[in-house]
């Protein structure tokens, strides 16, 4: 296929993809050894290079967020960065470095390469996270509000779990580190952390989306820096960056704006059984 085409089809790929519980990246790496006959260390390079594309997609969206942000760093300090207002910024950056450190360490299991199996099995694995998930959002909100809520306040997180803590920001994290795995979805394994936390859908989206961006913006950087976009001219990748980066605003707007419309536990729920189908299938 030519190599034009190839970089619209995996832009609308990662940009569409990236946000839903399934492995961009491994779907990706799939495609490209599917329909450009790429190797397999050609196919992850190019797969982390576009998550640069979807980084400044969420950057884009959540601009008025990362300014208020921002604007906390003077009042930042170590005994108290937990603390509102300084909280959100402390999450992203402890979740920002211990994300690095993991990444790092599954970046150098990535050259003996997880097989489709593995990584078919994760994507159902995640996928059957998210449904549990969903029905216990359900249960929550059938029962009048509480599980989710009650678990929350047992934890000290307050009833609405709306300020991250240092454990939720080693946890999320940690979890997203694993994500430059193929096969691993990053959205899906932080924002069900972060739902199984007690955090409302909405926030989950949020955090998870914001923690996001340096770590995209740092596996492209890695992916050029240790191989380089192999087999690829430069016009065909800054035409897959920007197809990714478009449809991914394009699409996180959609999720957020049906997150804020409908029930998250019907989203979980949902998303949830199509990786479970999806991995089913790459296990087959």
């Amino acid at each position: 296929m030519d190599e034009w085409l190839v970089a619209v089809l995996v832009g609308v790929v990662q940009g569409a993809l990236e946000w839903l519980p399934v492995s961009s990246e491994g779907t990706i790496a799939l495609t490209l050894t599917i329909v450009a006959d790429a190797t397999p260390d050609a196919a992850v390079s190019y797969a982390l290079f576009l998550h640069a594309g979807t980084a400044m997609a969420a950057t884009v969206f959540y601009r008025d967020e990362i300014v208020d942000v921002l604007r906390t760093l003077p009042g930042l300090r170590p005994r108290s960065a937990f603390e509102r207002p300084t909280a959100d910024l402390a999450f992203l950056g402890v979740g920002t470095a211990v994300s690095g450190v993991v990444a790092i360490s599954a970046y150098k299991l990535l050259e003996h390469l997880v097989s489709d199996l593995t990584g078919g099995a994760f994507v159902a694995l995640i996928g059957g996270l998210l449904i549990v998930t969903g029905l216990v959002q359900r249960v929550a909100e059938s029962r009048g509000g509480g599980l989710v809520q009650r678990v929350a306040e047992s934890r000290g997180g307050g009833p609405d779990k709306e300020r991250p803590t240092l454990f939720d920001a080693v946890l999320v994290g940690g979890l997203q580190g694993l994500a430059i795995l193929p096969g691993v979805s990053r959205s899906g394994t932080t924002v069900s952390a972060l739902l199984l936390r007690g955090y409302e859908g909405v926030d989950s989206l949020r955090l998870s989306f914001l923690l996001s961006i340096p770590a995209a913006l740092g596996a492209g950087v890695l992916a050029v820096l240790d191989t380089g976009v192999a087999g690829i001219s430069p016009g065909a990748a800054v035409v897959a960056l920007a197809v990714s980066g478009v449809v991914g605003y394009l699409t996180v707007g959609a999720l957020v704006a049906l997150a804020r419309r409908v029930a998250f536990w019907g989203i979980c729920i949902g998303f949830g059984s199509l990786a479970v189908v999806g991995g089913a299938l790459l296990v087959l």
